[in-house]
């Protein structure tokens, strides 16, 4: 009996899961032919697939951004220095171009005397190294007469051959005179006519020759003369001292000194002498020319010359065609700059020398420039070749204010011009630095300062060497 109420369970049993299996069977196809993939019948307990959000890309930057260096050689100290009254500076890396510190580096300032390297470099280009300024002596319209041309060559010399003047090499006066006789007396249609009067040719340059800019005591001081295409000797009282009283009329000094060379080779004792133009078309006699600009150049920026900066900016204006006067030195100068290829907005060109106050120019430009410089790029090396160097031999920068006591660490080491006008302090050029890295710099101290700026100014330089390449702009 047990066995056989189990096989009836089991059959039982049976029939319950077939008969399950063929209801769910069911249910699965009503679902299969609703058309709707997902969709359930009515008491279906399935879960639902869920619609997937894909998430939004993350940002990724255009280029890969590269890790700058740390550098932990602070100069901010130095830089509040109160010497230093309005502070501007800049400092780059010479071979990468970096800045590695700047205080208003991209404001225009006043540049004192570093004017000097712009207006070398736009002479560089503008003239080429090789150009010489020449004066020349040519047959006048009336018997017995001279013209003297002035080319703009104000180191003209009237010393005596075998005499050096302040500017080494300059032409002299008396060996124009003795050629001019000589070329006079050689023309068989002058023969016995001597040379009786002189006419005085200063017209390359246009007036006036004094920039609104500068203070008058300067001329008395002598430390600049009257811009004339015509002189000698830079109007100098003394033709070989730097620094000596300039006339209230170079032209006549030049006139005069000529008059008495021609009378000492030969020609009439006391011509008549007069100014005017040279006739259009006037057969030439004889001429001078004047260093090449290359030596101008360092003669310039070694010990800050005034004058011979003036007549290089002036050559420049002319030559480029901007005209003969102060008001064409912003066109012909920032001209002579575009061939370097660093942005020339901001920069005021007052004068050829920085002694005006109106020049301004932003330090970022002069570390831009003195890379080049460094580089020795194009003409360029001839700038570098003539900066004073600190602790030098000659030049500005070899006086014993300057780089001294602690300073004297970057003696040898920093090559770079001096700017010094009654309203600021300036120094711009080149550092090789402890480190062996290049650096080129510019900083002003304008304003409200004293000689003592300049000490300043040597003490953060210093620091510019200390640092180098770990200069730090913090």
């Amino acid at each position: 009996m047990i066995a056989a109420a189990a096989t009836v369970f089991a059959l039982l049993a049976t029939g319950a899961v077939v008969g399950g299996a063929a209801v769910g069977g069911a249910a699965t196809a009503g679902a299969a032919d609703s058309g709707e993939p997902g969709a359930a019948s009515a008491g279906d307990t399935s879960t639902p697939t869920p619609t997937v959000t894909p998430a939004p890309a993350r940002p990724v930057p255009a280029a890969a951004t590269t890790a700058s260096r740390l550098r932990t050689c602070s100069v901010a100290n130095l830089a509040t220095d109160s010497r230093l009254a309005n502070f501007q500076g800049q400092v780059r890396n010479a071979a990468t171009g970096e800045v590695l510190f700047d205080r208003g580096g991209s404001t225009p300032g006043a540049t004192a005397s570093v004017m000097k390297v712009l207006t070398s470099a736009a002479a560089l280009s503008v003239l080429g190294p090789d150009y010489r300024a020449t004066t020349t002596v040519m047959v006048g319209a009336e018997p017995g007469q001279v013209v003297l041309v002035g080319g703009g060559d104000l180191t003209l010399t009237r010393l005596p051959s075998g005499q050096e003047p302040f500017y080494t090499g300059a032409a002299h006066l008396d060996t124009l005179a003795s050629a001019t006789v000589a070329a006079w007396n050689a023309d068989p249609a002058r023969a016995g006519t001597p040379i009786t009067s002189l006419v005085l040719d200063s017209t390359l340059f246009d007036g006036p020759g004094w920039d609104a800019g500068w203070a008058r005591s300067e001329l008395a001081l002598g430390y600049m003369p009257e811009i004339t295409a015509l002189q000698v000797d830079g109007d100098r009282e003394n033709p070989a001292r730097s620094t000596s009283p300039r006339s209230e009329d170079p032209i006549a000094r030049a006139g005069q000194a000529f008059s008495d060379a021609l009378t000492s080779a030969g020609a009439s004792a006391g011509l008549s002498v007069t100014r005017a133009a040279a006739p259009v078309g006037a057969a030439p006699l004889a001429s001078a020319e004047s260093q090449p600009v290359s030596t101008l150049v360092q003669q310039s920026l070694i010990v800050s010359d005034n004058t011979i900066a003036e007549m290089l900016a002036r050559l420049v204006a002319v030559q480029s065609g901007a005209g003969t006067t102060f008001a064409a030195l912003q066109q012909g100068i920032v001209g002579g700059l575009a061939p370097y290829g660093i942005d020339t907005t901001g920069l005021v060109i007052a004068d050829g020398s920085g002694l005006s106050p109106a020049n301004a120019v932003p330090p970022a430009y002069l570390t831009e420039l003195f890379q080049q410089i460094d580089a020795r790029a194009g003409d360029l090396g001839v700038i570098f070749d003539g900066l004073p160097v600190a602790g030098g031999p000659s030049g500005s920068l070899s006086y014993s204010d300057r780089f001294a006591g602690d300073n004297g660490v970057a003696d040898g080491a920093v090559f770079a011009k001096t700017g010094w006008i009654t309203t600021g302090y300036t120094l711009a050029g080149i550092v090789h630095a402890a480190d062996g890295t290049a650096l080129t710099f510019a900083v002003y101290a304008l304003g409200d300062v004293s000689d003592t700026a300049k000490q300043a100014i040597d003490t953060i330089t210093a620091g510019f060497y200390r640092c180098g390449d770990n200069l730090s702009n913090n």
